[in-house]
């Protein structure tokens, strides 16, 4: 197996961040957690160190000895491709592409629509009230969420968002439906989502990925 010389930037809420906790823990990976506080100070994300790791001044950024990596997608492949051992992506190639699909569903469509910078700029240079904000993230993920519920519903998933392993789509699927909870969406008809979270939130790797359990959690 490669070196294991991983060190994770990331925020205790990022739900980014949450996708490749999941997955380093899943894949039983060891790593340092290094928080960047995306609210303190400004935001420590803009400091000139963490600028010269991430240009886009975003989390998570995973270092593997002297490779720095962004976007969290790229690193759950990564991830996937460097230890392939407990693997987060079906054998099939079917299999895989479903897996992929799902995540990027929740993290290209939804997630970028509804993130810390988005939110900031609604309320800051576009104007809008709380009230407003809080319409526009519910929309955005409720549609989402209920789009995925349906890609969801054929016969390859079982326990998990495929099959009775998680994969990758899960690492996805549970930070998103954690931040819906905190917006107080409507999840109602969700069941297969929410029967996947809960069979998430039973394995202690990702319960140890969860954000109230990380050291910089507020």
């Amino acid at each position: 197996m490669p070196d294991q010389n991983l060190t994770l930037y990331t925020y205790w809420r990022s739900s980014a961040s949450y996708r490749v906790r999941m997955a380093l823990n899943l894949k039983r990976l060891d790593y340092e957690s290094r928080p960047v506080h995306l609210v303190r100070d400004g935001g420590e994300q803009y400091a000139a160190d963490y600028t010269g790791l991430n240009p886009q001044q975003l989390v998570p950024t995973l270092v593997h000895g002297a490779l720095a990596l962004t976007q969290s997608l790229a690193i759950l492949e990564y991830l996937e491709e460097t230890f392939p051992e407990r693997p987060l992506l079906p054998a099939d190639a079917a299999g895989r592409a479903r897996v992929r699909a799902i995540a990027q569903a929740i993290a290209c469509e939804i997630h970028p629509l509804n993130n810390l910078r988005v939110l900031k700029y609604l309320t800051g240079p576009a104007g809008l009230d709380e009230n407003a904000k809080l319409a526009w993230y519910r929309h955005w993920t409720e549609n989402g969420l209920a789009a995925v519920e349906k890609m969801l519903a054929d016969s390859a998933s079982g326990r998990f968002c495929h099959g009775n392993e998680p994969t990758l789509a899960d690492c996805c699927l549970l930070p998103q439906v954690y931040n819906a909870h905190r917006f107080e969406c409507d999840l109602t008809g969700l069941d297969r989502i929410t029967a996947i979270c809960t069979e998430l939130e039973r394995l202690a790797p990702v319960r140890d990925a969860a954000p109230e359990n990380q050291p910089d959690a507020a």
